[in-house]
């Protein structure tokens, strides 16, 4: 373990996301409203830190090892959470606890979208950028930013790729260099996001609210600068626009490259993750239009379509913006939603859950296994399209699940002992691990009302589903620091 080396990185890295606290400030001076002193002297400390860490290690030079880069990702999203937190907690005016900032900071970078934080409308400007540009900042993984500029700081980055990369196959690169490859993620998210806020500004935001929001749909976050979220516009065409580029920023962003270097579409309708992930919002978006339909008294057909539609793709996808208290509607669809959010978007995206892809290899490892029992002697290959997939992967997703649906009961079990109901307990946990934000119950709304021990439990819950359970997991294990 080369710890000299990490920490330089990590010094590196608390010194580049000292200069994110830079443009909140700036907004507060434009705007005049005397939050900027919490956004300057956090990003004085920060800074003075990184330079700390990376002054007495600044010659060190070593490849980074694929352990290294496991300590590394971890770290960072630990070091950050706390870093973030700064800024919210110095704020006079929020009046919020350590706790209370360290669980927006954390959901905001996991781009969770889970808040304590109540009056949204009447915070400062600076306050509601800063949080929509966690999500930003988090949505493809600030790891994979640093990779596309860690040859200015002479470090290789493949083995950080690998550790942050979303997935279960993680060795496919866009192009041959790992730099090119998180340059081209990024170009394709900055392309997203531009396009994003015009049409936001177009559709009827102001510039502000247009520019904060295309951060947080297109890394699939759900922060908003209302407490009515994408509701408080009440427009059919900015929910359009939210729907379309929540549907983008969910899709593989491998399949987004292909797409754009071929300057075709076939490339989406020949992926058979893409396939999937489109077929289930179709049927989900139908099944939750039947029920408003025919079950409410206040929804037409045209009310039904329009609000299933957009809840579905905001659940699906794991964003977590909502236009209406979806967990009012009749007890199927919120139940139906939550479930779909356990599948999330696809592999390689903005998005949360298990991902698409690892659902269609268990559903193939099924369709295996019943085949095997048919045709005991019979030689039953999985393939994704027309390519055999590894056992080891297969392999790989079922340990996945297994960690997946352990981790789940666990820390279920735990807000249930510590007072939470069922229903509370259980969206809390489905709500944080699989990135969403908004649950059921207790927290419908917002997280404030509960216990520090729980909000710290669920910030865990967060980072175990952002980094993918096995990166956090393979910490813990003793034989991960043996020589």
């Amino acid at each position: 373990m080369h710890f000299s080396i990490i920490q330089r990185i990590m010094g590196q890295f608390l010194m580049l996301f000292s200069i994110t606290l830079l443009p909140p400030a700036m907004i507060d001076l434009l705007y005049q409203e005397r939050s900027a002193h919490a956004f300057f002297y956090s990003y004085l400390f920060l800074l003075s830190i990184g330079f700390l860490l990376f002054l007495p290690v600044k010659n060190q030079r070593s490849d980074l090892r694929l352990r290294d880069g496991f300590v590394v990702v971890v770290l960072f999203w630990l070091v950050l959470g706390i870093a973030g937190a700064l800024p919210l907690y110095l704020y006079e005016e929020l009046d919020i606890t350590v706790v209370d900032a360290l669980f927006e900071s954390i959901s905001g970078l996991t781009t969770t979208g889970a808040t304590v934080l109540t009056g949204l409308d009447y915070l400062p400007h600076s306050i509601l950028f800063y949080r929509q540009e966690l999500q930003w900042l988090g949505g493809m993984g600030i790891i994979v930013l640093a990779v596309a500029i860690m040859p200015m700081l002479g470090i290789g980055g493949m083995q950080l790729y690998k550790a942050e990369a979303p997935g279960p196959v993680k060795d496919n690169k866009l192009t041959p260099r790992i730099a090119e490859t998180a340059k081209a993620l990024w170009y394709i998210y900055l392309g997203l996001t531009v396009a994003c806020a015009l049409a936001y500004w177009i559709a009827g935001m102001n510039l502000f609210d247009a520019v904060s929001h295309s951060f947080s749909t297109v890394a699939i976050g759900g922060f908003s600068t209302h407490d009515a979220s994408i509701g408080y516009f009440d427009s059919t065409a900015i929910e359009a626009v939210a729907i379309v580029f929540m549907f983008l920023g969910a899709i593989n962003f491998a399949l987004h490259f292909t797409v754009v270097r071929s300057k075709s579409l076939m490339p989406f309708f020949r992926d058979e993750e893409f396939r999937l992930y489109a077929s289930l919002l179709v049927i989900i978006t139908i099944l939750c239009t039947y029920v408003l339909y025919t079950q409410t008294t206040d929804h037409d057909f045209s009310a039904a379509l329009r609000e299933a539609l957009f809840q579905t793709v905001s659940i699906a996808t794991t964003s977590g913006f909502v236009t209406k208290e979806y967990a009012n509607w009749p007890v199927f669809i919120p139940v139906l939603l939550l479930f779909a959010s356990f599948i999330g978007g696809c592999a390689g995206s903005t998005g949360g859950g298990i991902k698409v892809i690892r659902i269609l290899l268990l559903l193939k490892q099924g369709q295996r296994e019943i085949m095997r029992l048919i045709h005991p002697n019979a030689q039953v290959t999985v393939k994704v399209g027309r390519q055999p997939v590894n056992n080891s992967i297969i392999d790989a997703v079922w340990g996945f699940f297994a960690a997946y649906v352990a981790l789940f009961a666990l820390m279920m079990l735990i807000l249930m002992f510590n007072g939470l109901d069922q229903i509370t307990a259980f969206s809390a946990v489905a709500a944080t691990i699989n990135n969403l934000g908004p649950g059921l119950g207790e927290v419908s709304a917002n997280y404030s009302s509960l216990s520090d021990f729980n909000k710290l439990l669920l910030c865990f819950s967060m980072l175990l589903g952002r980094l993918e359970i096995f990166t956090l997991l393979v910490l813990l294990m003793p034989a991960f620091w043996r020589k």
